[in-house]
């Protein structure tokens, strides 16, 4: 059969995992997209670039997606949490910028 690492059924893994990479990047993408306007909305309407009560409503519902999905609800938390944090960071570029 050849090296383990060349095994048809790993390479096929490997290719769905890259598959669901890219749509990922693709979904970021589109989600910043949708934030920048979030953004921009609330530096024209002098809103905080933060909404604590939001986030923390998107976590608890990401948890319980996660809990639905069989994925560790810490992991998907940690992993909103960063995405929240840089979007933060672009509001509050877009707030600056806005002067």
């Amino acid at each position: 059969m050849g090296r383990p690492m060349d095994h048809p059924e790993l390479l096929r893994l490997r290719n769905s995992i890259d598959n669901i990479d890219a749509a990922l990047i693709h979904m970021l993408a589109e989600r910043f997209r949708c934030t920048q306007a979030v953004g921009e909305f609330k530096a024209t309407h002098a809103l905080p670039p933060a909404d604590p009560a939001r986030e923390a409503a998107q976590i608890a519902r990401l948890r319980r997606l996660a809990e639905d999905a069989r994925l560790d609800p810490d992991f998907a938390e940690k992993f909103l949490n960063f995405i929240v944090t840089e979007v933060i960071r672009h509001h509050e570029a877009i707030a600056k910028a806005r002067g």
